[in-house]
């Protein structure tokens, strides 16, 4: 029989899964966007962007050990990563400089939402390390949302 503390586990791995997977998608279009900006700004939003790549690159390791610390499987390949995103993919390589901007913008608020439910989750299931890491994510998620915000302003 399932304990409250193995729900919220459960939980939390399934939640820190989902923001694993959202780095993944969230990187690639960052990184589409670095290759294929174009215009009057494209040196800023070039080095923006790939800025911007690296930092939530750097946080997909942290995240994907947090998961293995919490003795579970993660995820395992694209269509498990596309299965758990809520960052939609962006094909098009035309879109204008402020359309990347934007989208980026609301991708980046799309992943705070996730990391703020995170941490509720984490402290339901006592999880101080990840609780500690979120705070980290979520300052950094912030002044991402900031800098596309003020760019577009």
């Amino acid at each position: 029989m399932a304990t409250a503390g193995d729900n919220s586990k459960t939980a939390l791995v399934n939640e820190l899964n989902g923001l694993l997977a959202d780095h993944f998608a969230l990187f690639t279009k960052t990184k589409n966007f670095h290759w294929h900006v174009t215009g009057p700004r494209f040196r800023d939003l070039h080095l923006m962007f790939d800025e911007q790549a690296i930092e939530i690159r750097e946080n997909i390791d942290m995240i994907g050990e947090r998961v293995r610390k919490n003795g579970a499987p993660t995820l395992t390949s694209i269509g498990s990563i596309a299965g758990a995103t809520t960052i939609k993919d962006q094909n098009r390589t035309d879109l204008k400089a402020e359309e990347m901007i934007q989208e980026l913008h609301d991708d980046n608020v799309k992943m705070l939402e996730r990391i703020k439910k995170l941490k509720n989750v984490a402290e339901e299931a006592g999880d101080n390390a990840t609780d500690g890491i979120l705070d980290d994510l979520t300052d950094q998620t912030e002044e991402r949302i900031w800098f596309l915000r003020s760019t577009l302003q």
